[in-house]
């Protein structure tokens, strides 16, 4: 029984060791990339629990969606809790009127 290790310049060591070198370069470069992922995540995160526990006494929960959604989030049930960024969302905006709300801007 024979083992075919492939040939680099300087064996078939060589070979399996650039090998690994390359494979071990792109599992590093995928966890930075998901680390940073992590990290944009956990300061969503962070946002939407300060967001909720704001003024939490005497705001009814559709004034909390309001807030919600001027904060910068989709308060509609196919995007919810979804960063929309700057602009509008018209199923955001029908909820919350449907809701008796009227978002600003």
């Amino acid at each position: 029984m024979s083992i075919n290790l492939p040939e680099g310049p300087g064996g078939p060591l060589a070979g399996v060791l650039a090998g690994l070198e390359g494979r071990l370069a792109e599992v590093v470069k995928e966890v930075r990339r998901l680390r940073g992922m992590v990290r944009e995540l956990e300061e969503e995160n962070q946002r939407l629990r300060n967001i909720i526990l704001v003024d939490q006494s005497g705001s009814g929960g559709h004034e909390q969606l309001l807030h919600f959604y001027e904060e910068g989030f989709h308060v509609c049930p196919p995007q919810f809790a979804r960063v929309r960024g700057n602009e509008g969302c018209l199923f955001c905006q029908s909820f919350l009127e449907k809701k008796g709300l009227k978002p600003h801007g």
